[in-house]
């Protein structure tokens, strides 16, 4: 069982990220019509089509050097709010690795923590929101807690996106207060955010990337 995460693991992610949200594309749009543009399934399919077709199947260079590469790409090919949010967390996660071809327990903690804080300045998100803060704030929470308690990665990885998809379908009752959601007030109530599933389903695919526990 690996006690880290290389570069080859950061790749494998993103394409299982990319099939994830390519398969389940039409089931984000539909989610998305209901509460907001309509158009999270193909943005996002779009942004990690280029993600993967920018990183190649062969990771060369350092960690930070990629999740740069894959933040850029988001912003400059995904509209709406997604683009902006997912790269952001990228871009944040590139600048707090550093150049290095590989990340332990810790550091990928780090990493992840430091995205949701890019989002956090620039969205100003807060649980409750019924936004993919939802999902991933908890899902770091049980992250740094299963490290803390000298879990391995696969046992954390395994925990956030437990933790992700509960703190997703929690937020299904909720009225939206941020973003296109929020225009419907009460109407918003009883639907998933479509946000929250997709940064579900970053969770899920990272923690399939790092293997089963």
């Amino acid at each position: 069982m690996t006690a880290t995460i290389t570069l080859t693991t950061l790749t494998d992610w993103l394409e299982l990220f990319q099939q994830q949200v390519t398969e389940q594309q039409a089931y984000l749009t539909e989610l998305d019509s209901a509460i907001g543009d309509a158009d999270h399934g193909i943005n996002m399919a779009r942004g990690m089509t280029a993600v993967t077709e920018k990183i190649g199947a062969e990771p060369t260079g350092t960690a930070d050097e990629m999740l740069k590469k894959v933040g850029m790409t988001l912003v400059t090919s995904v509209g709406g709010a997604s683009g902006p949010l997912y790269g952001t967390f990228f871009l944040r996660m590139s600048t707090n690795v550093g150049p290095v071809t590989e990340l332990d327990a810790a550091s990928l903690g780090a990493a992840l923590r430091a995205g949701l804080d890019g989002l956090v300045q620039r969205g100003r998100p807060e649980l409750g929101d019924k936004t993919m803060y939802d999902a991933l704030a908890p899902a770091l929470d049980a992250y740094d807690t299963a490290v803390g308690d000298g879990k391995s990665i696969q046992v954390a990885t395994a925990d956030a996106a437990t933790a992700a998809a509960v703190g997703r379908d929690g937020a299904k009752e909720l009225v939206a207060r941020k973003g296109r959601a929020s225009y419907l007030g009460e109407r918003s109530a009883g639907h998933l955010d479509p946000g929250s599933v997709s940064a579900t389903m970053l969770m899920e695919t990272l923690s399939k990337a790092v293997g089963a526990p």
